[in-house]
């Protein structure tokens, strides 16, 4: 099933997770700040947020657990819902698809209500069912990650998907944060090629000691979504390891398409050859040289020619030598060690204009 998949093509998703700190000055700076990164490399991107409802995503009897690690950070970086719409706002402005993963019910209406054009689902998500029905009934296109998530899960979401008609990517994807280089498994991009044909296929990365080696993999591999954290360095704020600064995601987009310089353009057919590689094959192609003195209705044999180069302009090489009862006849008469021409012989190629032409045009 291939289903809108352009829209998944090539995007970037720079998620900004809880970096704004519960401040919506320090969230639009690291808008400003990204996006002229994203304008400046040429891609298309998203920028994405998390949408909690609070009062219901965390229980009333937890609310002042601040030793509970994840309770805490998400209760301290909340934004209200008027400072989630101007920052969807700014994203627009900014040039980049204002995106979002939405953890609970109420959050997926608040997708619905800012008219994000896709919804995003975390892996701590990806067989929460009861959030997936809700998503669903969005009918947005959807981007899933599947880190540590079980193979039946998977399929079953997936299928849960493609019988609903909804647009799925899949992200690879090692939910930890950070992973070492050792850590990325990058193998598994073929395997939900393999297993998710139909589906683009892509790569959410959280490793932390370099910018460009994964996603020129990744790419090569078929990847063709990606995502990656971002925050800026300001106000004392400890950026997290696995979070990319603008100086690193511009090494980030620059790897991205010195990637796409590397694979070319014919993912699904044969490649047209360049000018320049024809040339210099064409100087290592044995032309066909009469071994002796040749008459018109001469029907080539083996003992009548040899090869060697150099290849010369309009003489046949072995590409088109045909022998035998349903070969060659001779035309004209050739003199012994002269190149055997396609004017010489009797031949198929001899009445394709376009064939003939090519002929005349190589060699020497």
């Amino acid at each position: 099933m291939a289903i809108d998949r352009d829209i998944f093509e090539n995007l970037f998703v720079l998620e900004m997770t809880n970096n704004h700190q519960g401040n919506l000055d320090r969230a639009l700076e690291i808008v400003r700040e990204h996006s002229r990164i994203v304008r400046f490399n040429n891609v298309r991107a998203a920028i994405k947020l998390q949408f909690r409802d609070i009062d219901t995503f965390v229980h009333k009897d937890f609310r002042d657990r601040t030793d509970i690690r994840y309770v805490r950070r998400v209760l301290e970086t909340r934004i209200d819902k008027a400072g989630y719409a101007r920052l969807v706002e700014a994203i627009r402005k900014s040039g980049c698809i204002p995106l979002a993963t939405p953890f609970d019910e109420k959050s997926v209406d608040l997708c619905v209500e800012f008219d994000l054009p896709m919804i995003k689902i975390a892996s701590a998500d990806s067989n929460d069912w009861m959030l997936l029905e809700r998503i669903a009934k969005t009918r947005k296109p959807c981007i899933i990650s599947f880190g540590a998530t079980p193979l039946k899960d998977m399929d079953d979401v997936v299928t849960f998907f493609e019988n609903r008609n909804i647009p799925l990517a899949i992200n690879h994807c090692v939910a930890a944060y950070p992973h070492e280089d050792a850590e990325c498994e990058l193998e598994q991009i073929d395997f939900m090629r393999d297993r998710y044909p139909g589906h683009v296929i892509g790569w959410s990365c959280h490793e932390y000691r370099d910018w460009d080696t994964s996603i020129k993999i990744a790419y090569a591999k078929g990847a063709r979504t990606f995502e990656r954290h971002i925050d800026i360095d300001s106000d004392g704020f400890k950026v997290a390891p696995y979070s990319s600064l603008p100086s690193q995601l511009d090494i980030w987009f620059k790897a991205f398409h010195k990637a796409v310089e590397f694979c070319g353009t014919a993912r699904n057919g044969r490649k047209l050859p360049l000018a320049k590689e024809t040339a210099y094959l064409d100087t290592y192609i044995r032309g066909v040289y009469a071994k002796h003195g040749l008459q018109p209705g001469q029907i080539l044999r083996e003992e009548d020619i040899y090869l060697a180069i150099p290849l010369q302009k309009g003489q046949i090489s072995c590409r088109e030598l045909m022998l035998g009862q349903y070969g060659h006849k001779i035309v004209l008469p050739v003199a012994a060690d002269a190149p055997i021409r396609i004017d010489d012989v009797d031949t198929p190629y001899s009445g394709d204009d376009s064939l003939r032409r090519l002929i005349y045009e190589r060699g020497l």
